[in-house]
């Protein structure tokens, strides 16, 4: 009877006895053994029964001139750092498929898709790099801030799922056999992804680009991006969830600034819809430069910001709701603050999560030598941001709906903004810098058919722009915007989506025709959902993901 890629239950057994133990899970992964058994016996010299066998589903690649495989781990498939680690690339396609009964593909290393390339040191970068496939309702999972999911430039990522089969990138401690300290899943509990492009960003000079030499430095985990070409693809992420990841800890030290989904120079060729990113310890989403485009997002309890642009991004985004909450830390955390200094979270903190709804930065560079990278212009249509009346965790920063800094500029339609209370000091918009004020009072930087309904509208409210133009002014947008001074009745009885029958809202909605763009969909309300079709996918998506933060 020939054998592939089988081993016996009893091998199941010892595995699952070893996770048991106490310490940290240290797996092999399984070196195929293509031997055949010959043997036709159906009972062995005792008269004993032989243990069945079962099939491995786990993946295999090869590394060099060897096939390597996950380990079973029934449910689970668990690949160690011979498969793929900070030290060891993917330089081929891989698939992981939807594992039965719950199983998780859990990652003790990083799983890094393609080659890293620094071109000024004479690499080459490959075009058309592997692609990272996921199947619908597979579970990658990953038990350190060691674990990060980076998709090199030429590289992509195809993880789409389904409305009924989402993937799930998550802590590997949601599993009781990898929960060893019985707290359950928690921020920080794993990088991220990043997702490295050949897009356009001004951290590059128009000479580095010209010559092919715009190498990028990721932030907390080293690797590079940037080139000239914002429309590339580094391909696609649907229907997927996003959760515990972000900032570390890294093994051996405190965290990195890595969010949940970074997006380096990712052009528009790219895809990013129908995410429902939880409880990371950084940003939710973060974009340096490129163009690529978001839709049907769903951010809730992450530390810092929930969409953060910087360097130049071009991009579009519509249908987004950032909802800041609450956490109790289940274990102590350690992280570097601005100065490198570690800072220790006890276990047991009570505190808020979120800083800025969105942070948006125009620029890391700027003047002649960066002509080919003007500042990031955003065009975000049918957001919404709640906000708390507290200040987050990590960096004591007040939970704020929107800060504008760098000389950003670009547009928000049909926003809705808000904040029920704000005795403890907390605002809704921040001009961090004077570009950026600069921009609003020139109509470059501003908001259509959007509501302000905060308890405190503005930080340092009473200062003008600098022309001497008032903020309230500048947002009402002659008569185009609405500053309510107040939450009053802008949210529907779901605690999410706009109420259709406010009273408050009396300021018509732009149904973005105009744009003459074929990403926005046409609408007829304000906000990211809205309460007036509750069977809609986009509804039915937000829904489950509100109710499951809320649970947590």
């Amino acid at each position: 009877m020939e054998l592939k890629n089988l081993f016996r239950v009893s091998a199941i057994v010892a595995a699952m006895a070893l996770t048991g133990c106490g310490g940290d899970i240290e797996v092999t992964p399984t070196v195929n053994d293509n031997s055949t058994n010959n043997s036709n016996n159906t009972t062995n010299n005792g008269g004993e029964t032989p243990d069945p066998v079962v099939e491995n589903p786990c993946t295999t690649r090869a590394v060099g001139s060897t096939e390597v495989q996950g380990t079973f781990q029934a449910p689970h498939c668990v690949y160690g750092t011979n498969f793929a680690s900070k030290s060891l690339e993917v330089q081929a396609d891989v698939t992981f498929k939807k594992l039965e009964n719950g199983g998780a593909h859990v990652f003790k290393g990083a799983l890094l898709i393609g080659k890293d390339c620094n071109t000024s040191t004479g690499c080459t970068i490959e075009a058309n790099g592997p692609t990272l496939t996921v199947e619908p309702g597979a579970v990658m999972a990953f038990t350190s801030g060691e674990s990060v999911v980076r998709i090199a430039r030429g590289a992509k990522i195809n993880a789409v799922g389904t409305a009924a089969e989402p993937i799930r990138f998550t802590s590997a401690a949601e599993f009781d056999a990898f929960n060893l300290a019985g707290i359950g899943p928690q921020f920080a509990d794993w990088g991220g992804i990043m997702v490295n492009g050949f897009g356009i960003t001004n951290e590059c000079t128009d000479a580095e680009r010209d010559g092919d030499l715009c190498n990028a430095d990721s932030e907390g985990v080293t690797s590079y991006y940037g080139g000239k070409n914002n429309a590339d693809s580094s391909g696609q992420i649907k229907y997927a969830h996003i959760w515990y990841a972000g900032s570390g800890p890294r093994d051996g030290g405190p965290g990195d600034d890595l969010n949940s989904l970074t997006l380096n120079a990712v052009g528009s060729g790219s895809s990013f819809e129908f995410l429902h990113i939880h409880q990371g310890f950084d940003d939710g989403i973060e974009f340096f430069g490129g163009a690529a485009n978001i839709k049907n997002i769903v951010v809730t309890d992450t530390q810092d910001d929930g969409i953060d642009v910087d360097a130049g991004w071009q991009g579009k985004g519509q249908f987004i709701i950032v909802k800041h909450g609450t956490i109790q830390t289940k274990r102590d955390v350690t992280y570097a603050d601005d100065n490198g200094d570690a800072v220790l979270i006890p276990a047991g903190t009570e505190g808020f999560m979120g800083n800025n709804g969105f942070e948006t930065d125009g620029e890391k560079a700027a003047g002649p030598d960066y002509s080919q990278a003007p500042a990031s212009t955003l065009n975000f249509a049918n957001v919404t941001v709640i906000t708390t009346d507290g200040n987050s965790i990590r960096d004591d920063d007040e939970s704020q709906g929107m800060k504008f800094d760098d000389a950003i500029r670009g547009m928000y339609y049909n926003a809705l903004v808000v904040k029920s209370s704000a005795s403890n000091g907390t605002e809704c918009l921040e001009f961090k810098d004077p570009d950026a004020a600069a921009n609003a009072e020139a109509d470059t930087l501003n908001y259509v058919s959007s509501v302000l309904a905060c308890a405190a509208n503005f930080k340092n409210g009473s200062d003008p722009l600098p022309a001497g133009e008032g903020k309230e002014d500048w947002f009402v947008n002659a008569g185009s915007n609405q500053i309510l001074n107040g939450a009053a009745d802008v949210l529907a009885a779901d605690g999410f989506s706009t109420n259709s029958s406010s009273t408050a809202i009396t300021v018509e909605a732009n149904d973005l025709s105009s744009l003459n763009d074929n990403f926005f969909t046409t609408v007829d309300y304000i906000g990211a959902v809205s309460d007036k079709d509750t069977s809609s996918e986009w509804y039915q998506w937000v829904k489950k993901a509100i109710e499951a933060s809320n649970a947590d």
